[in-house]
């Protein structure tokens, strides 16, 4: 998604992670005016109320799950990938968005028992349509894993499209879904390393 204001000013890496705080992690030093430092804040909340529109509205989704407000009032992470290569009218594209947080859930394994665990959540994935089948869906998934520290079958996915599913049985083999009550999808394995969760 191209925007009116320099993107790069805003994101100092490639792939960047922005948490509740909303803080920008572009450029820094004695001369980086409150100001500045706020209107770049205002910028960094307009992208990502935009793409998380723009995620709604790809999903079918009445109101959008990704936004600033709700953000700031969660523990949540958003991955944010731009191009560092397209220059066009505005000043940096923005790619995608990848948003995960720890969550409190109560998932059933294979005998129907009833679990407590607090898995890292995917809850908002969203690459841009002109942007799809390049690789940068991968590639913001992989850095994600990379920097949680967690496999794949370790996650649970709050109510994943049939696109999304099919993203995670090409790239990374899953494809034997555990069935929920809720609306989260969890893979064959995600049991295979934690004990003592069930209570029932």
């Amino acid at each position: 998604m191209e925007f009116p204001f320099d993107v790069d000013a805003i994101f100092g890496e490639r792939i960047t992670t922005v948490d509740q705080h909303l803080r920008p992690p572009g450029r820094r030093g004695p001369g980086f005016a409150t100001t500045h430092r706020v209107d770049l804040q205002q910028q960094l909340m307009t992208i990502i109320d935009e793409m998380g529109k723009a995620s709604a509205k790809a999903q079918n989704l009445p109101t959008p799950i990704t936004s600033a407000s709700r953000m700031q009032t969660n523990r949540h992470v958003l991955y944010i990938l731009k191009d560092n290569e397209v220059k066009t009218t505005g000043k940096g594209v923005v790619i995608g968005f990848l948003k995960v947080g720890y969550k409190k859930l109560f998932v059933l394994d294979r005998r129907g028992a009833h679990n407590e665990v607090e898995p890292l959540c995917v809850l908002d994935f969203y690459i841009h349509e002109s942007l799809q089948r390049n690789g940068f869906g991968k590639e913001l998934f992989h850095y994600m894993l990379q920097r949680e520290r967690v496999d794949p079958h370790q996650l649970a996915v709050d109510r994943p499209s049939e696109k999304l599913l099919c993203f995670l049985r090409k790239h990374y083999n899953l494809c034997e879904t555990i069935p929920q009550v809720n609306n989260f999808v969890i893979f064959q394995g995600f049991f295979s390393h934690r004990h003592g969760e069930s209570v029932t």
